[in-house]
Parts: C-alpha cells; sequence; structure tokens
C-alpha cells in the first residue's frame, strides 16, 4: 500500500460513498468554478495594473498605480513590494540589497506568512495559467507522463538556486525565471522569451503532469516553507468524509492531501497546498471548506471536550 492509499484508508462508516458530479445548470457551474474564477480574477488583474500603469500611466490619488515587476515593484508609488526569494538569492550573492527591497520583502514576507504562502502559487503567479491549461489539455487527451520525480526535487533546486547565486555572484532564478519572462513578455510585448513559458506548457503537457510546479519551481519550494504558517487552512469535517477520493484526484499537488493526517488535525497543514479551492468544489459531502487556523483548532477542541463527555 502506498502512503496515498494509506492516507485515503476509510473508517468504518455507514454512509454510501457518491462521487461528484457536475451541475447541469449554469449557477451550479459558476459555483463549482467560482475559486478558479476569482483566481484568474487575481491574476490577470494584477497583470493588467501593470499594464495599464506603464502603458496608460494609471494613477490613482495622483499616484501610479503599480510599477516595476513581479520580483520588485512600487504600489501607489509609495509602497514597495518585493519578492522575498529575490532578495534571498541577492543576499546569497553577496550583494546587500538596497533598503526598499528589504522592506518590500518583509511586507510581501508578512503578508503570506499569515495568509499562506504557496497562495502566491495558485492566485497570483502567471505560469499557473499556463500549468492549469496543460493539465486540461493532457486530461482531455488523456495523455500520460513519461517519467515523474518527486515532488521533494523543488527543495534541491531551491538550494541549488542559493548556491548558484553564491558562486555566480547574482540573483540565479531572477536570470532565468520563467515568471519574470512571462511578466516581461506580457507586459512589454511578446518576444523570444515566450518560447521558455511555451517549453513548460509542452513539458507540463508531454513530458510530466503539473511537473513545473508541482516538482520544479524553486520558487514554490520556498513559498511551500512559508505555507506552513498559513492561517487561511482547507478544513476537513472527518465526521461527513466518505473518502470517496475525488479530492485527492482533484488536487494539483502530490501528497497535500491525507485523510488520516487532515482527520487529526481537522485541516490540510501540509505547507505545499495552493489553497487553490479544487478539492473544496470537487467534495459531494460538503467536507472541506477554507477556514482560519484558529476557528478550526477551536472547534476540533469543542469536539473532542464534546465527544469525551458524552
Amino acid at each position: 500500500m502506498t502512503e496515498k492509499q494509506e492516507g485515503m484508508v476509510s473508517p468504518q462508516k455507514n454512509t454510501a460513498v457518491r462521487h461528484f458530479q457536475m451541475p447541469d445548470t449554469l449557477a451550479g457551474k459558476l459555483r463549482v468554478w467560482r475559486f478558479l474564477i476569482a483566481r484568474r480574477i487575481v491574476q490577470v488583474g494584477v497583470l493588467i495594473l501593470f499594464i495599464g500603469t506603464l502603458q496608460w500611466g494609471w494613477t490613482l490619488f495622483n499616484r501610479l498605480v503599480l510599477t516595476g515587476n513581479m520580483s520588485s515593484s512600487r504600489l501607489l508609488d509609495i509602497i514597495p513590494l518585493s519578492d522575498p526569494f529575490a532578495v534571498l538569492q541577492l543576499i546569497a550573492s553577496l550583494h546587500w540589497p538596497h533598503t526598499d527591497a528589504l522592506i518590500g520583502a518583509a511586507i510581501v514576507l508578512v503578508f503570506y506568512l499569515l495568509v499562506g504562502g504557496r497562495v502566491f502559487c495558485a492566485w497570483t503567479c502567471p505560469v499557473n495559467m499556463v500549468a492549469d491549461l496543460a493539465g486540461w489539455v493532457r486530461e482531455k487527451l488523456g495523455i500520460r507522463s513519461l517519467f515523474i520525480v518527486p515532488s521533494k526535487t523543488r527543495y534541491w533546486a531551491l538550494l541549488l538556486t542559493l548556491l548558484l547565486s553564491f558562486i555566480l555572484g547574482v540573483a540565479a532564478f531572477e536570470w532565468v525565471s520563467p515568471i519574470a519572462i512571462m511578466h516581461r513578455e506580457l507586459i512589454y510585448g511578446i518576444g523570444l522569451g515566450f518560447i521558455a513559458v511555451l517549453g513548460i506548457f509542452i513539458f507540463d503537457l508531454l513530458i510530466m503532469a503539473r511537473g513545473w510546479c508541482g516538482h520544479l519551481c524553486p520558487l514554490g519550494a520556498f513559498w511551500s516553507i512559508v505555507g506552513r504558517t498559513a492561517q487561511i487552512r482547507v478544513a476537513f469535517d472527518d465526521a461527513s468524509c466518505t473518502r470517496c477520493g475525488d479530492c485527492v484526484k482533484e488536487c494539483p499537488e502530490p501528497s497535500v492531501l491525507s485523510f488520516k493526517e487532515a482527520a487529526q488535525h481537522g485541516m490540510v497543514r501540509s505547507g505545499e497546498c495552493t489553497n487553490c479551492g479544487k478539492c473544496i468544489v470537487v467534495c459531494p459531502e460538503n467536507s472541506l471548506s477554507f477556514n482560519l487556523r484558529a476557528c478550526i483548532r477551536t472547534c476540533s477542541s469543542s469536539q473532542s471536550a464534546h465527544g469525551s463527555t458524552s
């Protein structure tokens, strides 16, 4: 029995197992797609703010709305926002970042420490749209992966990135980052750089399912570490769950959903969870939902106390 199968072992329940079925009505479909729609609004919205500010000089309160790029930007010409991983690479390369970069990295880091690190991957990163499209196409065509590497490989990629930054004296990943490349191509015009993005699409489509985002991206590894402190979690109601497994099949991240661990803690604790919401919308028993970590702990403590007194 594999680790994933062990996590799916069901306790003895009398509840019949149902599986997710896509609703026939438009309203029902929109409810299923609600998190996907919200994610696309955020992802595309961020890009539009960059484009609008650069191309048309969008302002708010007489200040430029959003300038820069995904690694280093400025909101309303006042608030610096920096990618903490990019700043970490600069430090590893023995180049001390500017004060604004450090402040910007601190702001972004605190936000994701509270919300959840890998929320960036599903809700902000533009490459996620490419990965999702490749995943959708390969599912429709029934394409199987040629090989699979462990998802932990991205942590080795993270260490390699920092090592190369030290050796080369530059922020190594920023030079080849498909996120930066895609941002530049969309903001300044599509050119040869988009070949890298096309390469990720083809790799995810024909070689390995969610190969880049799920297994190789060092930035995803960085946010996975940060994501362990996330306050917004996927809560899990063990009593209503029938272990149909639809959520596990839908989850884009391997080894994130373990029924055993989720039942023990009342939530999905893995920092690799992107809070994409895909598992929530396919659960026929509504056993999964977004909630705050503190509320989940309170509910779990209350249920434990109630169980011990009954």
